[in-house]
């Protein structure tokens, strides 16, 4: 009876492992990549009457054609990112995701495709034209970004700024929102979705662009720590997108 017992004890525990495994199994062998997305992200990936696109939309279905695989996208808590492609929920984070040292501890990344700055948004209405001149004001960024990760390393200015913190949004939008109401004086966000942005605003609101800027990062494309192949695969499809021409004409719809 011990012996039955013991068995059925290991069966079990087997059938637990094949389960819990078959969620993250490792994107390589999968026929179908989930990408994780936040759909309010322009140009990278965003909704437009009803569709899904943007650069990073085409790029990645122009790599997966590439490789052999089918996307699909999903729309995510961008604060809970990581999270999601740990539980084998998404199985890609592509979405203008940039390359952070505490990233990279917990995130595979491939090589970097695209450069970006975060850049530091006002209005003519709040008279600041340093970073000096946010002390005492308040600023926002978008939740667990890398625009929040690039201000917090600054201690001396997060100390300066009211209540010793910035305000965080869910999206980049909603920080613009804020700044466009007056209740925030100033935010920090991407360069590549703060232009498009703006550039399709007919709002009244005169924005300015600080000189300043809280530095250069780059983007890539985040994966599991042991998907290791498709790393492999996806860094040679981009590049010979790269080599083709794909990639410019890409870019050129979205950037030009």
């Amino acid at each position: 009876m011990k012996r039955i017992a013991l068995t059925m004890l290991a069966l079990l525990c087997t059938l637990t492992l094949t389960a819990c495994g078959s969620d993250t199994a490792k994107g390589d062998d999968k026929e179908v990549l989930t990408i994780g997305i936040d759909d309010t992200f322009a140009p990278m990936g965003f909704k437009k009457d009803g569709k899904l696109v943007g650069f990073d939309v085409e790029l990645a279905e122009a790599v997966s054609k590439k490789i052999g695989k089918k996307v699909e996208f999903q729309n995510i808590d961008w604060d809970l990112k990581e999270t999601e492609l740990e539980s084998g929920n998404i199985d890609l984070i592509w979405n203008g995701y940039s390359i952070t040292e505490e990233r990279k501890k917990q995130v595979l990344f491939s090589d970097p495709y695209m450069e970006n700055r975060q850049i530091i948004i006002t209005t003519d209405k709040t008279g600041i034209k340093t970073k000096a001149d946010i002390k005492d004001k308040t600023l926002s960024v978008q939740k667990n970004s890398s625009a929040y990760d690039a201000v917090m390393k600054d201690k001396d200015f997060v100390a300066g700024l009211k209540d010793g913190k910035p305000t965080q949004f869910d999206t980049n939008n909603d920080c613009f929102m804020d700044l466009e109401s007056g209740r925030s004086d100033a935010i920090v966000v991407d360069e590549t979705l703060a232009r498009y942005y703006m550039k399709q605003q007919d709002n009244g609101v005169n924005y300015v662009v600080l000189d300043e800027n809280f530095g250069t990062e780059e983007y890539a494309i985040g994966m599991r720590k042991d998907d290791t192949e498709l790393c492999k695969h996806i860094n040679k499809a981009m590049q010979e997108l790269k080599d083709d021409g794909t990639f410019d004409n890409i870019k050129d719809t979205w950037f030009k």
